[in-house]
């Protein structure tokens, strides 16, 4: 603790986006110069809490604190003092990868801060997104290959936050890691489910990059499954290596079957993400291989970072009306007395897209406590609009149904679990929501050579959380493969 009374004297000063208006006109990143006298003086707000909740996540709920057990008090303490360096080391003692969590974290940290029970917390992510920029603009993050290899291999299907941390640390521990990633590029989520103006492709890439030269091979375009449709057989697989860790995320959508639904012009969020990301970074989005929301009205179904991020891409391809919906009640600006600290606050927050949102119509797009109950034609097979209807605890309110205009419709309400055809062919067991059943802590399912990490086997998450279920699994997977481990 550099400054004793830094709480007392410096109020909560978050590192601000670039302006509103200005940045819907591009997908360079929303986020503005890092402020070294800003960050030193937010720095010295970090108090002698005693026990630093911060980075004790609740082992039980899962709601508060950091997932990785971030150092944050003393990082905190170094940025203050100057010491930058040693701050990047220390950061990287539990989190591969600060670059993405310090730009997409929601972060539980701060909420958990003990500051924050009377003040405003301390501006954590900022200040871990900042070490790590520096440590990058100032050469101080290098290829770190094991001197010495196990002879053991591992294959890890899937590319996103839990595989790359699980690939970064079997590597570490000397073992052959080969990735397999289904799409063209590597990084899962990271790469085609954020959009740029919130992680910025060429950081993935940069990290990706770096990992390669640390002995990590990537296969891209490899589609792992059951053998048909092109898939590579998963049984082959598991054959040519001592330990297979799926990490495919959960990648199935929660549809909103209603009538209309099968119209033109209605779209799972990640189908309008992921076509967007792809043709930005393969031709500016001049091959037009991307779903479009140029002059139209736009509605998105879904709170959350996908609904945000809907929101975000349809305001920079130029729609001409954006509402979401949202079928919970609008949050307190405050905890409600059920949500106390250091638990996640429900709270009312104004997101990066529902900012831009309201620069441009003058309104917060969110509409709460409704949903869509039908979805009508054009004509033509394209949907035209539909019709709205308030909700109370889930249930419709009957007699308060409404139209609205509506072009290209967007469900971003989330993910129910893994897609079924790498897990059938191993007989994996299931828990009852579909994912893959292996106890957090183990992450060996029930073929003792398979291990399980991440969305795929929690449900959806946070990139935190993935990043501490990749670490974790790691230590399991190479204490199976050497009966014992030195990994975290």
């Amino acid at each position: 603790m550099g400054k004793p009374t830094g709480f007392k004297e410096y109020a909560r000063q978050a590192a601000p986006y670039r302006n509103a208006v200005e940045r819907i006109v591009d997908f360079k990143e929303i986020y503005t110069e890092h402020d070294e006298a800003r960050l030193t003086t937010q720095a010295s707000r970090c108090m002698d809490c005693g026990v630093p909740f911060c980075q004790s996540p609740d082992m039980v709920h899962g709601r508060s604190g950091c997932p990785i057990h971030n150092l944050i008090p003393e990082w905190n303490d170094l940025v203050y003092r100057g010491h930058w360096r040693d701050a990047l080391d220390r950061l990287h003692k539990t989190n591969n990868f600060p670059e993405f969590t310090g730009r997409v974290c929601p972060a539980p940290c701060e909420g958990s801060c003990v500051l924050g029970i009377t003040d405003p917390a301390v501006t954590i992510k900022n200040i871990e997104m900042a070490i790590v920029d520096r440590g990058f603009a100032e050469g101080w993050v290098v290829p770190m290959p094991p001197s010495v290899r196990s002879g053991k291999s591992v294959a890890v299907v899937g590319s996103g936050p839990a595989g790359l941390a699980a690939a970064a640390q079997l590597n570490k521990a000397g073992h052959q890691v080969t990735v397999y990633e289904r799409a063209d590029r590597i990084g899962g989520l990271l790469m085609y489910g954020i959009p740029n103006m919130k992680l910025d492709k060429d950081i993935v890439l940069r990290r990706v990059d770096l990992m390669a030269q640390e002995g990590v091979t990537f296969v891209t375009n490899v589609d792992v499954g059951d053998g048909t449709n092109g898939t590579l057989p998963v049984t082959d697989l598991i054959d040519d290596v001592d330990a297979l860790l799926l990490t495919t995320g959960a990648t199935v959508p929660n549809n909103l079957p209603i009538p209309g639904r099968e119209l033109d012009g209605v779209h799972f969020a990640m189908e309008f993400l992921t076509q967007n990301t792809k043709s930005l970074l393969d031709s500016n989005h001049a091959d037009g291989s991307y779903i479009s929301a140029r002059d139209k009205n736009v509605i998105v179904i879904g709170g959350g970072d996908t609904g945000t991020d809907c929101i975000g891409t349809a305001m920079r391809h130029g729609c001409k009306t954006l509402t979401n919906f949202e079928i919970v009640p609008e949050p307190f600006p405050d905890r409600a007395e059920n949500n106390p600290w250091p638990t996640w606050p429900f709270i009312y927050r104004v997101d990066y897209g529902h900012e831009e949102a309201a620069a441009k119509f003058n309104r917060d797009p969110r509409q709460y406590r409704t949903s869509a109950v039908e979805f009508h034609d054009d004509g033509n097979g394209k949907v035209s609009s539909l019709t709205a209807a308030e909700y109370e605890n889930f249930q419709k309110i009957d007699g308060t149904e409404q139209t609205f205009e509506a072009d290209l419709v967007l469900l971003a309400m989330g993910f129910r679990g893994p897609e079924p055809y790498v897990s059938e062919p191993l007989g994996l067991e299931l828990d009852q929501r579909s994912n893959y059943l292996a106890e957090k802590g183990d992450y060996r399912t029930s073929n003792p050579k398979v291990f399980a990490a991440g969305d795929c086997r929690s449900g959806q998450s946070l990139v935190v959380r993935a990043i501490n279920e990749g670490r974790e699994a790691a230590r399991e997977v190479d204490r199976f493969l050497t009966g014992s481990t030195e990994l975290p």
